[in-house]
């Protein structure tokens, strides 16, 4: 009889145990929603931490994201770009459907919040993207669909726009090789 090495069974089990592991899509989605969920963005910046809030974060790192992988695919359909950002598109829908059925959304209602939402994210994705370049332009894209025109005091507006310059900066100093692998630069 063979002995096994304890080691190998113990792997074994952790890779049972734990599923298999996960790809870039999903770590790369994880830390869009990490950066997002950074406090600073809610008490420096006043988004509300309420769903609402919570999403147009999600949607507003999302977007600067879908724009780094933009450029990278400098126009071209069939760069892997292209097909990463697609990949976060769905990523993104299940993480949405996922929490509307948390919330009790009924089966017939799910597709319409998430026609909505998928109009909201291509709403700021637009947005954010006629606004680069341009702090006050971007200011007032933040209030339309991040503040949703609520009243906010302009130093808080103006962490926002620092920390989207900051992020902006990050995501485009960081590869697309790394990006393709997951992994998006933390904020320091």
């Amino acid at each position: 009889m063979l002995a096994v090495p304890a080691m190998s069974i113990l792997a074994s089990l952790k890779r049972l145990v734990s599923g298999p592991p996960a790809s870039p899509v999903d770590l790369l989605y994880a830390a869009v929603v990490a950066e997002a969920r950074r406090p600073d963005w809610y008490v420096d910046g006043a988004v509300p931490d309420t769903l609402d809030g919570r999403f147009d974060m999600v949607a507003l790192v999302l977007s600067l994201l879908l724009l780094r992988l933009e450029e990278v695919t400098a126009g071209n359909p069939g760069h892997p770009a292209a097909q990463l950002s697609a990949d976060l598109a769905d990523r993104f829908i299940a993480d949405m459907e996922g929490n509307l059925r948390e919330d009790g959304i009924s089966d017939q209602a799910v597709p319409r919040h998430l026609g909505q939402m998928m109009a909201a994210l291509g709403g700021r994705l637009g947005a954010y993207r006629a606004a680069r370049g341009d702090p006050q332009a971007l200011a007032q894209a933040l209030q339309r669909n991040l503040y949703r025109g609520a009243a906010v005091p302009a130093a808080a507006v103006g962490h926002v726009v620092a920390e989207w310059a900051r992020l902006s900066g990050r995501l485009a100093a960081t590869s697309f090789a790394r990006l393709s692998a997951g992994i998006m630069e933390p904020a320091n």
